[in-house]
Parts: C-alpha cells; sequence; structure tokens
C-alpha cells in the first residue's frame, strides 16, 4: 500500500491553521528593556513618544549675523540697509539664537564697508540688499520633532535613523520584543558535521546553518542542538528539551515518508499534529504541530524544500511573536504627489512616502532638511533627481529605490490631508489589529486632501473647511469641487480649535485684535489649512488686518509644531487644537468646536485599508484613546455623513 500523507492542503490554509493555535495560546509576545544604542534591528514593543522637541533651542542655521528681522525690512539692491554692530550678533552655524534676535543672515550676504575685512565684523556696521523674514535661516525648536509626537508605533523594525530619532527625541531605551528563540534539531543517521572530507553515504549537516541565517534575517534567536540519531526516542528527547528552551522549533527531516521518517508520529504522541502535508513543490513532507505550547514544524531534509517549508512556516510564526513583518527592497516606478524642484547644482536624494492608490505607486516628497532626520523614519525610499536637473512636476513618473518591502507599501493607508494627532494614534489602532497594515501620512492641509483626491493619489485625507456664509464645515467645499461626485464624507470628530498661549495666558489674549498690538507674535499654520481658513475668517470678523499681526504669514505644517513654538517663547500665540495645547502643558483660549470629517474618494472605499480604519473609527480603543487626548468630542465616528454619488458628466 502506498504512502499516504496525513492531509495535502493548501500552503494559505497550513498557515492559517498554524497562527490560529497560535492565537489560542495566547500571550506569546515578550518584552525587555534596552538601551537606544543596542537597539538596532530590534522590534519596537510599543509606541514611543518623543520626550523633549528636537531642536531643543532655537538654533543658527548659518554662519553669519543674528538679528532682529525687522531691522531689514526695506532692504533692496536699491535701497540697501545700514545695520549697526549693537544692532546684531555674530553667529555660526549651530549657536543658540541670541536673545532679541528672530532671524539670521548668512554671511555671504553681507556686506562690510570697503577695506574692512571680515574679521572686523562685529564691531562695524553691515550692509543688507535683501530684507529676512522672521525665522529666516534658523532652526527652530521643534522644526525636526516635537516632544509629544509618535516617533514609532509598536512593531517597527528599528533602522539607524530611528536610533539618532530616539536620542534626539530624549529616549535612552527602548521597549522592544524579545527575539524569539528558535530551536533547530538536525536528525539522522547519515548526518554529519560539515568537514573536508566525507565519506561515501555520509550527508553533510548544512540545512541548521541556512535557517539559522533565516531567523535572524526575521529577527529571532536560533539555537542549534546537536544532531539526532533516527530513532523515536531519540528524536523525543531532543523535541521535550528543545520546546522547554524555545519559543518555536524547527525538526529537521523525518518528515517524509521513509522507513526511520518519525517526526509527524513524535509531534502527535508528544502534542497535536495541526497537519502533514501540504501542497507546495518543493516541500510537500511539511508538517507542524503544537508540543507544550510550542509550534513545531517538520521540515524536509532536501535543502532547496527546506528553505521553501521555513519561508512559507516558520515566517509568519516568527512575524505574529514580533508583530512585524520582514521582507527585502527593491527599486519601482512611482508618481509624484507634488512639484518636487531642485538646484541644478546636485544629484539628490529626496526622501518619500509610499502608497498604493488605483494600482500605481504614489510617492509624497517628505522634508529635505539636513537636519530632518524623522524624514528618514518616515520615509519608505529614495528618489533621486539627477545633476542638471530642475526637478519632477507633480504627476511625474520616476524611479524609487524602496526602503520597505513593496507588498507592505501596497498595505499602506495613504492619508494625505489636514493634520491631527490622531491620525498617529488610528495607525497605531490599525497596526496592532492588522501587523500587515500601516499608515502613510502627510500634512498638507485640507485643501490638499480635496486636490490629492482629485488626482487620485490618497485613500483619505482630514478636512475642517470652513463655510464662512454658512458656518458650516465642509459640504459646500466638496459640492464645489466634485460636481461629478464620486466621495464621501465620513464623520471622525469634533474638536476645540482656539488660540495656544502660556500658561495661565499671562498676556490676556482673547482674540486676533489682541494679537495686533505692538510686541505681540503670532504663529500661523499653512495657507490651504483648515485652521488658516479660520484665522483669516476671524479676521475678518474682528475686521483685524492681517499684516498687522507680527508673524501672520509664519507657517507651520502641524498643530504640535505650533505649540511647540509657543511653549519655547518663540511666539506668545498660534491658532491650533485643543490636545496639542494640552501636550505641550500650554494655556488655551476656546474660538470654537469644529467638525474634522474624513474625505474618502469612491475609488478607495473598498480597499481592505480604508475598511480597517472605518473598524478602528467605530472601536471603544478609538473612543478611549480620543477621550485622552482631550479637546474632542464623538458621536457617530466612521459613519457616511453623506455620500456624492458619481453623476454623469453633462
Amino acid at each position: 500500500m502506498a504512502f499516504a500523507y496525513l492531509t495535502n492542503i493548501a500552503c494559505e490554509e497550513a498557515i492559517e491553521r498554524l497562527l490560529d493555535a497560535l492565537d489560542e495560546l495566547g500571550g506569546r509576545v515578550k518584552k525587555e528593556l534596552v538601551p537606544v544604542s543596542e537597539s538596532l534591528g530590534r522590534i519596537t514593543a510599543e509606541p514611543l513618544y518623543a520626550r523633549i522637541s528636537a531642536p531643543h533651542y532655537h538654533a543658527c542655521a548659518m554662519d553669519g549675523i543674528a538679528l532682529q528681522a525687522s531691522v531689514t525690512f526695506g532692504a533692496t539692491s536699491t535701497t540697501p540697509v545700514v545695520v549697526q554692530p549693537d544692532r546684531y550678533v555674530v553667529v555660526d552655524t549651530g549657536d543658540p539664537l541670541p536673545d532679541g534676535c528672530d532671524a539670521v543672515v548668512m554671511v555671504e550676504d553681507v556686506v562690510l564697508p570697503e577695506g574692512v575685512g571680515m574679521h572686523e565684523l562685529g564691531v562695524c556696521p553691515v550692509t543688507l540688499y535683501k530684507a529676512s523674514s522672521p525665522w529666516g535661516n534658523v532652526r527652530q525648536i521643534g522644526e525636526d520633532i516635537c516632544a509629544g509626537e509618535m516617533l514609532l508605533t509598536s512593531g517597527t523594525v528599528i533602522s539607524p535613523a530611528a536610533m539618532g530619532a530616539m536620542l534626539a527625541a530624549g529616549i535612552a531605551e527602548v521597549p522592544v520584543v524579545v527575539r524569539p528563540k528558535v530551536g533547530i534539531i538536525p536528525t539522522g543517521d547519515e548526518v554529519v558535521p560539515p568537514c573536508p572530507d566525507p565519506r561515501p553515504g555520509d550527508v553533510m549537516e548544512f540545512n541548521s546553518t541556512i535557517f539559522a541565517g533565516m531567523v535572524r534575517s526575521w529577527g529571532g534567536e536560533p539555537v542549534t542542538y546537536p544532531i539526532t540519531p533516527d530513532s523515536p526516542e531519540a528524536v523525543r528527547d531532543a523535541l521535550l528539551r528543545a520546546v522547554s528552551e524555545c519559543d518555536a522549533v524547527l525538526l529537521n527531516a523525518g518528515s517524509s515518508a521513509g522507513r526511520d521518517d518519525y517526526s509527524a508520529r513524535v509531534v502527535a504522541d508528544a502534542g497535536e499534529l495541526l497537519f502533514h502535508g501540504v501542497a507546495i513543490k518543493p516541500g510537500k513532507p511539511a508538517m507542524a504541530g503544537i508540543v507544550r505550547g510550542v509550534p513545531v514544524i517538520g521540515v524536509p531534509g532536501y535543502p532547496v524544500s527546506g528553505i521553501v517549508v521555513v519561508e512559507s512556516l516558520l515566517r509568519p510564526v516568527l512575524e505574529r511573536f514580533l508583530g512585524a513583518s520582514f521582507a527585502d527592497g527593491v527599486s519601482a516606478e512611482a508618481t509624484l504627489a507634488r512639484p518636487c524642484t531642485s538646484s541644478l547644482k546636485h544629484k539628490e536624494y529626496v526622501r518619500v512616502r509610499l502608497g498604493a492608490v488605483e494600482g500605481k505607486l504614489v510617492a509624497t516628497p517628505l522634508s529635505r532638511g539636513a537636519g530632518v532626520v524623522t524624514s528618514f523614519v518616515k520615509a519608505d525610499g529614495i528618489m533621486e533627481i539627477p545633476q542638471n536637473s530642475e526637478g519632477f512636476e507633480a504627476g511625474e513618473k520616476t524611479r524609487v529605490r524602496l526602503l520597505r518591502p513593496l507588498a507592505q507599501i501596497e498595505r499602506s493607508l495613504v492619508v494625505i490631508g489636514s493634520h491631527d494627532p490622531l491620525i498617529d494614534e488610528i495607525a497605531q489602532i490599525m497596526h496592532v489589529k492588522q501587523p500587515e497594515l500601516s499608515v502613510a501620512s502627510t500634512h498638507v492641509g485640507s485643501m490638499g486632501a480635496i486636490v490629492a483626491a482629485k488626482r487620485h493619489e490618497n485613500h483619505c485625507g482630514g478636512i475642517h473647511l470652513l463655510d464662512e456664509a454658512t458656518g458650516e464645515y465642509n459640504a459646500s467645499y466638496l459640492e464645489r469641487h466634485f460636481p461629478q461626485g464620486g466621495v464621501r464624507q465620513v464623520e471622525c470628530v469634533y474638536r476645540q480649535q482656539g488660540f495656544m498661549v502660556a500658561p495661565g495666558n499671562p498676556l490676556g489674549i482673547e482674540s486676533l485684535a489682541d494679537l495686533a498690538q505692538e510686541g505681540m507674535r503670532y504663529v500661523n499654520r499653512q495657507k490651504g489649512s483648515g485652521t488658516r481658513i479660520l484665522s483669516d475668517y476671524l479676521c475678518k470678523q474682528e475686521n483685524v488686518d492681517p499684516a498687522s499681526i507680527y508673524g501672520y504669514d509664519h507657517e507651520e505644517f502641524t498643530h504640535t509644531a505650533v505649540a511647540a513654538l509657543v511653549e519655547s517663547g518663540a511666539a506668545d500665540a498660534g491658532m491650533g487644537i485643543y490636545s496639542a495645547a494640552k501636550i505641550y502643558g500650554l494655556g488655551f483660549v476656546p474660538v470654537c468646536e469644529e467638525q474634522y470629517d474624513l474625505l474618502i474618494p469612491d475609488y478607495a472605499w473598498d480597499t481592505p485599508m480604508v475598511q480597517a480604519l472605518l473598524e478602528v473609527l467605530q472601536s471603544e480603543e478609538f473612543r478611549a484613546r480620543i477621550e485622552a487626548m482631550g479637546g474632542y468630542r464623538v458621536e457617530s465616528p466612521g459613519m457616511v455623513r453623506r455620500h456624492y454619488e458619481t453623476r454623469a458628466q453633462i
């Protein structure tokens, strides 16, 4: 009678059985605390938040002179401004910005009197032919990292850039997942250790070396046991020792149909055999079971078969233990979501976020500042702009070197729109519930969400656009910008907008009119953001000329960046949300409760990422996190307020 395997199941079903068995066991992830300097390649065990801002002081970004920007106002090539030595301070790159200064003029733009050398800079008047803007050539507090921001979600592989970002953010030790131990048991009477002169019939045991390397590459710690003879008792003894010392076990050889193949029988006798025989070639004899709460995978002896089985069955087990996935990156063609200009002088490497939208890769450039280390942490790929090129236009295709596996990028929720810290919390919840999914968010304001949806470049985006005529949010904008429909307006939260001020509001700021007074300093959001639209609206309501507010054109891209500048004393007030003020311990003067919705195009609605997003929004965990952050009110998050259904073009 021919030998018949116990099962012949599809590989997908085999993996599902194995992972379901692990889930029933529960509590597999273990944590430990390690110094950041020793964390390379480890997996974060929980989300990490910045403890301090980076830079933590206002830093001069150029060699030159520091001064009050207003001193330079009016300077042009035909109407230069002369600045006396008591009105400026000589600085070098990286120096703290001197008190009373809010800008740096680089030394190349400083003109000395005729016959005066650079060594006399600081004691002689200088001439300027160009005006400086407030905070020009200054790296402000929080430019790179804002205290309280989430740096990394749990389940993130720590890169060298992430290590630098953590240290810059005041994190000295990081909680990581303990490397799961994988026992490797080579078996067989004919198997011998590698040697230069094997005898006929000797089979050199090198599979364990291959498997150990694969285990290490996936974040595990291999433990190789001595070669075990082909006897049920010997195999059982070796197996029981391994399951008492390891988190998973590879039983190499003995799972096939030979007379000395005992692995399946031993596993069945010692525990539970989940399957024996998988419909893959090579690798059909693969088997797996649970022995004393530990997964055991039987691997065929042929190296190619073994590699296929270990890749197919062990890797998902380790990914489940670690809450992460591992794969090699490649290069791919991507479409730029925003223009990316460049100097003709250099070959430039631009970090980009990537996501798959309607079958195409969409690349959104990240900050290119030399000190912005977090752009490397967030980057999914590197785009090269050749020398003598002015860059690329929005919609143009280019090659991108991937820093994450393409399969992961294709499972990223692409969020392009208005900033809110709750996007990070959504990313954390989603990643815990479905580790194969991630969130790639870019903060470009509410109008940026509309533009991205029009171009089919995002899955969703936050919007909070006030209609000045009706006092309502978002609907009129969507009707105007999507006359043919094709989008959904999805409820997210109601949030408190107001002025973020110093604790106790010592300057008594209650309105924009107060900020128009002499000596007041404001920090604003970028044009196109809902918060900027609100500021503009309030100026009209209060009959305040924006030009009368010092710093009204000082633009930041996130609420936390605005809060960081107010907390540092660089500004007296900034418009933002309560949760950002709370992170920094600031005072808060409420202005209004606004409606923060998500714009979701129809083309993205049925994607796994968007459906996972809706599940998160409707979860109790989301409600709990929002309540803990403060300044939000939730009613029916995830509910479709209105579906602007597609209409035929006339």
